[in-house]
């Protein structure tokens, strides 16, 4: 067989095969954070658990460019200041309830960086991309606010799981809107630190 008849093959069977990544990818993230708050139930390795479930999800990005991820250095300054406004408009609910409280001790401020990296690499980064590329647009931003709604029902209640899906929602928009992940990369990591 000729390889200019193969290669339509092989590139159908790469588009075919995309949803089943997409969908693959999604199921993965959402696991890994499943262990992580399972692993966090044990108090002596909280920090440990949390850099590597941090390391984790940020392998799922492998193998994508960073301009794929939205991660490129175009507009930086900009995006820079998209991330403060973005952790400004995640802080309200909890500033507008705060009575103030203890600041995180460096180790937990170093994981807590590491999870929120990880979180937003995985779910608006690669999941994110995965999704546009088989389903479009509309679907990456509510794919990925769904499994990072599904990721986070371990680890916190159920009564806060539609703040969680809200945020998610306003990440996953401005991933969309500016295929920009570093403004909500800046505004997920303070957004956890301060809280």
């Amino acid at each position: 067989m000729a390889l200019h008849a193969i290669v339509p093959w092989v590139k159908g069977l790469t588009l075919a095969l995309t949803p089943a990544r997409a969908i693959g990818l999604a199921a993965a993230a959402v696991a890994l954070e499943w262990a992580r708050a399972l692993a966090l139930r044990s108090p002596d390795r909280q920090v440990p658990v949390l850099l590597i479930g941090g390391l984790a999800l940020c392998l799922l990005a492998l193998g994508r460019s960073p301009a794929e991820l939205g991660l490129g250095r175009s507009r930086l300054p900009e995006r820079v200041i998209g991330g403060l406004a973005l952790a400004g408009v995640l802080l309200l609910p909890a500033a507008a309830r705060w009575g103030g409280g203890p600041a995180l001790a460096p180790p937990f401020a170093l994981a807590a960086i590491a999870v929120s990296v990880g979180e937003e690499v995985a779910f608006r980064g690669a999941v994110f991309a995965e999704l546009d590329r088989a389903y479009g647009p509309a679907v990456a931003v509510v794919g990925s606010t769904a499994a990072w709604t599904a990721a986070h029902a371990l680890s916190h209640p159920l009564p806060f799981l539609p703040a969680v899906a809200a945020a998610g929602l306003l990440l996953g928009l401005w991933r969309w809107a500016l295929r920009d992940l570093v403004g909500p990369i800046i505004g997920h990591v303070i957004a956890d630190i301060a809280l």
